[in-house]
């Protein structure tokens, strides 16, 4: 197989794999305990948090683990909400986030919280002008992602950050698609949160963080014991804490490689499908992170292709994996001006390191064989002319 959905998950890593298995057996100890079994697990778990925090340039202390992006991202987003309710009820976000941030605000909405979802027009990306129109003496939280999970668009971060920071405005952002693949310091990026996901970094799934910077107050997320700065109450899952620390110190370790690796391969990518008639890139090459690309094809249905190249061992995808299922277009090539045919015509591609030039080439093969298949099948493709 040839595996090109590194934007859905990753596989886990062999070295993060034998870092975490002594902690499903011999220091599988509870970390609340006091006792040397628990210690154990508690050492372990604090090393995790150190290489998390090292990854991403932040303290210790202000890493919180989470099981996962989106409870990373409701964390945040209902945290910093009902923390501050007392000062205002306004929220901005952007029209191409996440289901985990579209669903949260989208709740958050019933409970009589404002919500502005700012457009991002053909590149993908926000105006901060649009941004600065949009802020009000009630808005208490900014929520943009970094890295678009389809479109691998990157925003303007540290300038919405700077933004946010001047009005006395608290900054969430999405980090899963970009922490472990482009450099990342949170305070050069101006955030007070950032979500993370282990398993798109080549680390277990069901285990994250969230940053939170010093001095930035959150409602508690689960109650309980108070693990967790009391945030996130319940046991640990000190195997899963474990391995997305040790995926967090190889992505550190690999990260200036592995970005020029995948840049070279996604330049002959979209260098190959540019030769396909009709086949256009979505959002702003400039703008991209190393290793995805977004097209869409005209005349065909990017189900079927999906289908067909999977037919071939080849794994793609045609949206992100956590709406793809959904029949609906997608509200991210909406936002960026595809229409409804030309949205389920896109084909996802999210490279990551083990893949190489050969497989490149036969994908772009591959596709190119699909699309004339589905083509001439196609009355949309043969009636246009």
């Amino acid at each position: 197989m040839i595996y090109l959905d590194h934007a859905a998950t990753t596989p886990v890593r062999e070295e993060v794999v034998k870092e975490m298995e002594p902690y499903f057996t011999q220091y599988f100890g509870n970390p609340s305990t006091i006792y040397k079994v628990g210690r154990e697990a508690k050492k372990g778990m604090e090393e995790a948090r150190e290489k998390v925090a090292d990854l991403i340039g932040a303290k210790v202390d202000e890493v919180i683990f989470t099981n996962g992006g989106t409870e990373s991202d409701n964390m945040g987003i209902k945290g910093v909400a009902f923390k501050n309710k007392d000062k205002g009820n306004h929220i901005i976000t952007s029209q191409i986030e996440h289901p985990a941030v579209i669903e949260t605000c989208a709740f958050l909405k019933k409970l009589g919280f404002e919500i502005t979802y700012l457009p991002v027009y053909k590149a993908g990306v926000v105006k901060l002008e649009d941004l600065k129109e949009a802020i009000t003496d009630k808005t208490i939280l900014i929520t943009i992602m970094h890295v678009n999970s389809e479109i691998g668009t990157i925003q303007p971060i540290k300038e919405i950050g700077e933004i946010a920071k001047e009005k006395g405005i608290t900054f969430h952002t999405d980090a899963v698609q970009s922490v472990g693949k482009i450099p990342i310091n949170v305070h050069e990026l101006n955030v007070d949160l950032l979500s993370i996901s282990s398993h798109k970094i080549y680390g277990p799934k069901g285990v994250g963080a969230l940053y939170v910077r010093e001095g930035i107050r959150l409602e508690p997320f689960i109650h309980g014991g108070g693990q967790e700065k009391n945030l996130n109450s319940g046991t640990e899952n000190v195997p899963g804490m474990v391995g997305l620390g040790k995926a967090a110190e190889i992505a550190k370790k690999e990260l200036g490689c592995n970005m020029k690796h995948l840049s070279n391969l996604k330049e002959k990518l979209i260098n190959g499908i540019s030769y396909i008639e009709e086949a256009y890139l979505n959002g702003d090459i400039e703008r991209m992170v190393p290793g995805t690309a977004n097209f869409h094809f005209i005349g065909i249905e990017g189900e079927s292709l999906v289908l067909l190249l999977d037919g071939n061992g080849i794994a793609t995808a045609t949206g992100s994996a956590c709406s793809s299922k959904k029949l609906k277009a997608s509200p991210v090539l909406k936002a960026i001006g595809l229409d409804v045919v030309k949205s389920h015509g896109s084909l996802r591609i999210t490279l990551g390191p083990e893949n190489t030039e050969e497989e490149v080439e036969k994908v772009i093969a591959a596709i190119k064989t699909s699309v004339e298949r589905l083509r001439s099948m196609s009355p949309i493709w043969n009636n246009r002319k």
